[in-house]
């Protein structure tokens, strides 16, 4: 008997080992192990010049973690390890986490109408209407209430006006989702600060608070508890073997396609990876994933300016950035982008291919994608010659426009079109629209 235990013990031993990977800093203090760029074998020339791009970039802190420990901290200008700063929107996801722990202790359902908790009138909406939003459309971003108000933070009943049913529609829509604070302060009868700071804070010995800013509520902390949280999503919602969120089903949910309309988007989360994705602003769904340079498993959470936490765990690596950014966009994608295309290089993995880049048979290609600042691009589409004119368009992230044209007669019996070299790096949209034809693609300029 004890024999066969052994054997067991043996056989079992490094899956112990592999969940044990993962080093936890303690909850108070300062210490935190760390790990040398050179005994991971990275490329310490690469390393520095991603924290010279981020020095550029205005950031005020850059943390990487492997295995849960400290590889890279890096702090810009008069910012320090003890200053405080914004999360933006990347504190989406720590909500997102607070709610399917108060689903856990059975306060909530994530499939209960809002009206429970906010009560009837919460929106302009009518009741039948008000009714079918749920806490899970809230989460989605799939509630159907209008998000081109004058307003879309506002979070007063007159502000949040119907558009189509809920779950039918996907738009990055900041007032349902701040509302979530108060759904989860009258399900539990705790103040959103106090609950997080009894179910997650104490818990991973991390700082910080939301404070209100106009109608969002934003959270404020150091770089480090950024980090702390993300080591506590790429463990699962588990802190070393402490569950802090002990639902694996809601977990999993959160960092999978919470619904089909835009597949790249979770509870709160943006996944890597998908197929397809959809921008905050636009109501397009373009192809491909939607960080081209990050891993196919990667999430994030991800805040206006260039909050970010990415999560990679094939990699069992976490990275933070705090910092501003000169975009208006919602989130920035192409600030993250380009940070984890450094960062592979920082890993020593291959180069990124300079290679064409097509959607699916049939549809138009733009060849190259990746392209370089100083080249032009080509688009082209099968059966060009049978269209009589087409408008092609390029926008940016917040779906500004920045060139266009129109192309007729001989520019299309080449089977291409030619584009001039007008953009700086980053990613941009292409779209290709004629009387009986419209299709969006992404650009990637480097």
């Amino acid at each position: 008997m004890y024999i066969k235990k052994f054997f067991l013990f043996i056989f079992f031993l490094p899956y112990f080992i592999q969940g044990q990977a993962l080093y936890f800093p303690p909850l108070s203090g300062g210490t935190w192990d760390t790990l040398s760029i050179s005994s991971l074998g990275w490329c310490q020339d690469k390393m520095d010049s991603l924290i010279a791009f981020l020095g550029r970039e205005n950031s005020k802190a850059f943390i990487v973690l492997k295995n849960g420990k400290i590889v890279v901290e890096k702090y810009y200008g008069t910012f320090t390890k003890d200053s405080l700063w914004y999360w933006a929107s990347a504190g989406k996801t720590l909500t997102a986490l607070t709610v399917g722990i108060a689903q856990k202790e059975g306060y909530l359902s994530i499939y209960d109408s809002t009206s429970k908790y906010l009560g009837i009138g919460w929106t302009s909406c009518s009741p039948a209407k008000e009714r079918l939003i749920t806490i899970k459309h809230q989460l989605s971003m799939t509630t159907g209430l209008d998000d081109n108000v004058p307003n879309p933070d506002c979070t007063l009943n007159t502000c949040l006006q119907y558009h189509s049913d809920a779950g039918t529609r996907w738009a990055y829509h900041n007032a349902p989702y701040t509302l979530l604070d108060q759904v989860i302060q009258s399900a539990t009868g705790i103040t959103l600060n106090a609950y997080i700071t009894t179910r997650i804070k104490n818990k991973i010995g991390m700082d910080g608070f939301f404070y209100p800013i106009g109608y969002n509520n934003v959270y404020f902390s150091k770089a480090r508890s950024m980090a702390r949280f993300g080591l506590l999503l790429l463990n699962k919602g588990y802190w070393n073997t402490t569950p802090v969120l002990s639902d694996t089903a809601y977990f999993n949910e959160m960092t999978n396609s919470s619904q089909t309309l835009n597949l790249s988007y979770g509870y709160l989360t943006w996944l890597n990876g998908k197929p397809s994705f959809m921008v905050p602003g636009l109501p397009f769904v373009f192809a491909g994933k939607i960080i081209p340079n990050a891993p196919d498993n990667a999430y994030f959470a991800l805040g206006k300016n260039g909050q970010i936490i990415a999560v990679y765990p094939s990699q069992k690596i976490v990275f933070v950035r705090m910092g501003n950014s000169g975009s208006s966009a919602a989130v920035e994608l192409a600030l993250t982008d380009s940070i984890c295309k450094r960062l592979g290089q920082v890993m020593c993995a291959s180069t990124y291919q300079h290679t064409t880049w097509v959607q699916k048979e049939n549809d138009f290609k733009i060849y190259p994608n990746p392209v370089y600042s100083d080249e032009s691009i080509s688009i082209s589409i099968p059966d060009l010659q049978n269209f009589t004119s087409l408008h092609l368009s390029i926008c940016d992230l917040n779906g500004k426009v920045l060139w266009s044209g129109l192309f007729a007669g001989s520019d299309l019996m080449q089977g291409e079109i030619k584009c001039p070299a007008l953009f700086s790096t980053g990613v941009y949209f292409v779209r290709i629209q004629s009387t009986h034809f419209s299709q969006t693609c992404k650009l990637i300029v480097m």
